[in-house]
Formats: structure tokens, sequence, C-alpha cells
């Protein structure tokens, strides 16, 4: 029987080892996996690749994990806005590292990367200088800059329901990155709002399918446990 369900944030974590690249799903915290970055923190790892759309907003989330220097280096497209100062303080005193991706290239980046795609060419940052050393190449007259997939050990994102075989619907705009995510991860670890039993998600409306899920977590305030039998 397939079970994908996982008792809590802190078993779903636990395998994360220092070094790890984890993407983190969120625009700001839409969407952000609030639950599992917590248990990400108490676990321990350290010199951590972050892979996400911002750099932490505030004190919570992916800023706390940076304000505990868990992060050595983050590839993100909008790294400071006027609550970033985890991350600015990092930044400054040497202490992460950061690339900075335009934030279609960084969608793009991602999808190539769970589609199996070896490279993408894009127009984005052409001429400027994020293509500075890299690959760039005419076609049909418009200048291109070829840009390489962005893969992640982990992926720890946030939907609105699941089941036990890791079928994800999400909620409006907290979909975000999560499905990109989700497939090019080889661990993605999701925190759901509830579990339901299988067959109660609509097919027509799961956006991601189980195949690309590995562990499920249920929110410590969800609905009651045992829901997925």
């Amino acid at each position: 029987m397939i079970d994908k369900i996982v008792a809590s944030a802190e078993a779903a974590v636990a395998d994360i080892h220092d070094g790890a690249t984890v993407m983190i799903g969120g625009f700001g915290t839409a969407g952000m996996p609030d639950e599992l970055i917590d248990a990400l923190i108490a676990q321990g790892a350290s010199g951590l690749t972050v892979i996400n759309n911002n750099a932490g907003n505030g004190d919570a989330g992916l800023a706390a994990l940076i304000r505990h220097g868990r992060v050595r280096r983050i590839v993100c497209s909008f790294p400071r806005q006027a609550d970033s100062q985890h991350f600015d303080a990092a930044y400054r005193a040497g202490e992460i590292e950061l690339e900075l991706v335009p934030q279609g290239n960084l969608a793009a980046r991602i999808h190539a990367a769970g589609s199996g795609l070896g490279a993408i060419f894009t127009p984005t940052g052409y001429g400027t200088e994020l293509a500075h050393g890299k690959e760039t190449r005419e076609i049909d007259g418009r200048h291109y800059v070829l840009e390489y997939p962005l893969h992640a050990d982990f992926a720890l994102i946030k939907a609105d329901r699941g089941d036990r075989w890791g079928n994800l619907v999400y909620r409006k705009t907290a979909r975000n990155f999560g499905p990109l995510m989700a497939m090019a991860a080889r661990c993605a670890i999701v925190q759901v709002r509830e579990v339901v039993a299988l067959g109660e998600l609509d097919p027509e409306a799961v956006v991601t399918p189980g195949i690309f899920v590995q562990r499920v977590v249920e929110r410590a305030d969800g609905a009651a446990a045992g829901a997925h039998a």
C-alpha cells in the first residue's frame, strides 16, 4: 500500500544533510512551508544552498533559517525588500553567497530540471551583467543566454490538501513555485492543511500528481489524523 504520510515535520526533514540543496516554495510568505522550515532549523542541518524566490521576510521561515546561520548560498530573484534584514546582514558580513536570477529564468530553470532538459536558451539577461561569462546565441534574429537547470536534493513546499499517495491541490497564489519544485527535487516534502481520503480530491483539480511527491505532513493545526485511511 502506498502511504506517503509522515507523522511529523521533524520526521519528514530528519535526513536533510549538511550541504544539501533545498528548494523552498513561496512567493514572499504566500505558500511558505513555515512548519517544515521550523523543523529544519531545529534539526540543525547547515551549509545549505537554498533556492527560493525571495531571501526571507521578517523573522520567520527562511529569514529565520538565514538568521541561524544555516544557509551558505542562496539562489533567488528578489533578495532585498524592507524586511530582509537577516539576509542583508549575512550578505554584508560575507556569510552567505548570492546567485541572482531573474524571476522568469528562475521558474524556467526549475522547470527544466523537472522536465529533464539539459539546458535552455532565454533572452532574459542578455546584454547585462547576469549574462557575463555565459554562452550566448542568436536564434532567428534574437539574442539568447544559455542557462542550466536548477536541481535540488530536497524541496519543501506547502499545499492546501493532499492524500496518502501525495496528490496535491493548492490554495490560490500559494501555489506559485510548489509544483515546479516538486518536479525538480529528488525528494519533495509537502506540508498540507488537510490530508483527505483517496478519491476525495477531484482529479481535474490535482495540480501536483503523487509521482512527484515523497512525503506529506499534515499541519499540527490541520484536520484530525486518520483522514487518509
